[in-house]
């Protein structure tokens, strides 16, 4: 009796161990594409974006959740780089700083090309698995990075743009963000509005995915509706596992499911277990949830690493998703499940926004209306002179006119 309760300990291991060594096997032949990595931000915060510093060196790189060794012991075999800028660009330098992001992610690829291979394709990514590289791709993380532009947005798309986020953290003129729906902002379009409506069109038009986490429910909703091609959830994980309006209630997981599109779950401590502390377990309680509703088909991982201040224990940098694998295994994903979820579902997304891009079509050309722009630091050629310019002529006759009047006086 004793000796096979000592044994237990042993079967535990072997188990572990057995469930680790499958992840392993299956990651050899169907690395992780993940959705969300803000390691371009990191190079901007910590060396404003001089690589050839010699601290930034990305295989010896400290203090961040992702270097190159990390990447290889994670079986990371595809990566959508966060081209990210703050909330507080809008209606300022927004699109200068996204520019110098979409250059740090280039010139990383150019640096390290035995690890890195710049991608803008579906089959771009398939080629960099045959490699061996890390397919690199480019999500554009916030609507403002656009400024209201049709113009800019086709722009970022010849850049390599291949994922737009229609917002952050703060409503652009055009579509509503998340925290809407807590009451900190105000709602301005009630989910998208005209021009954000002609945004998705011009994404679809081009083969862009969309990208729908930190909008608002409406804002999912109204896009999930209007897109002709499915879309993603690039760093989002399941409401019903954690109250956090950042995660995707059931109702749009059934829009998901119906529009074949994806969730690519977040592991962000605050939004997998609403606290400031989780652990990998938790995690894959979204990924059971999201496959239960939506179906394995909608499943998808976006860690957010270096984006965020805390991560689940088990789960402390890119190289800890064989971990995560191997408890998908242990409850009782199938293979194919699990390459679904790995790659594939991505991969079947990606492929069909391709497919219903039509370049020959004519782009969306009707700008934003003049009304709904902030004034500060924007110029308004091609507008027709309306109330707001009449307003700013007579401001400046009056300051004329009373400069005139005060000189008169000192006569």
């Amino acid at each position: 009796m004793w000796t096979k309760w000592w044994l237990w300990p042993l079967v535990a291991v072997c188990t572990a161990d057995f469930f680790r060594d499958e992840a392993e096997r299956i990651m050899r032949d169907s690395p992780v594409i993940d959705g969300h990595n803000d390691l371009p931000w990191q190079l901007l915060r910590m060396f404003n974006n001089r690589l050839q510093d010699a601290r930034a060196n990305l295989t010896t790189l400290a203090d961040t959740h992702t270097n190159i060794p990390k990447l290889r012991a994670g079986f990371v075999g595809g990566q959508f780089w966060s081209v990210y800028t703050p909330c507080d660009t809008q209606n300022q330098d927004a699109v200068r700083r996204t520019l110098e992001q979409i250059d740090v992610v280039h010139r990383m690829c150019q640096m390290y090309p035995e690890t890195f291979l710049y991608v803008t394709s579906s089959a771009g990514i398939r080629q960099a698995f045959q490699e061996g590289k890390v397919a690199s791709l480019i999500g554009v993380e916030g609507g403002h990075s656009i400024d209201s532009s049709l113009g800019v947005l086709r722009a970022l798309y010849q850049l390599g743009m291949r994922y737009l986020t229609l917002t952050h953290n703060c409503n652009t003129p055009w579509a509503d963000n998340w925290l809407v729906d807590t009451g900190d902002s105000k709602p301005q379009s009630q989910g998208l509005s005209p021009f954000g409506q002609r945004v998705v069109k011009e994404l679809n038009r081009l083969g862009v995915l969309i990208d729908l986490a930190h909008v608002s429910v409406a804002t999912m909703k109204a896009t999930l509706q209007l897109s002709r091609a499915p879309v993603i959830f690039s760093h989002s994980s399941a409401y019903s596992v954690c109250a956090s309006r950042r995660n995707v209630p059931d109702d749009v997981l059934r829009l998901v499911k119906q529009t074949d599109s994806l969730v690519m779950v977040n592991f962000y401590n605050n939004y997998v277990s609403c606290t400031n502390k989780a652990n990998l377990s938790q995690v894959a309680d979204h990924l059971d949830h999201i496959k239960e509703v939506a179906g394995a088909r909608a499943v998808g991982f976006g860690g957010d690493f270096d984006g965020v201040p805390r991560v689940p224990e088990g789960l402390e940098d890119v190289s800890k998703y064989p971990d995560l694998i191997a408890e998908l295994l242990r409850r009782n994903w199938t293979e194919a499940e699990v390459k679904g979820a790995l790659a594939n579902n991505l991969l079947r997304v990606f492929e069909a926004v391709e497919q219903a891009s039509n370049p020959t079509q004519a782009p969306e050309e009707e700008p934003i209306p003049r009304d709904e722009l902030g004034d500060s630091c924007r110029t308004h050629y091609g507008y027709p002179s309306g109330a707001s310019s009449l307003h700013r002529q007579w401001g400046f006759l009056l300051a004329s006119l009373a400069a005139l009047v005060l000189c008169l006086c000192l006569l």
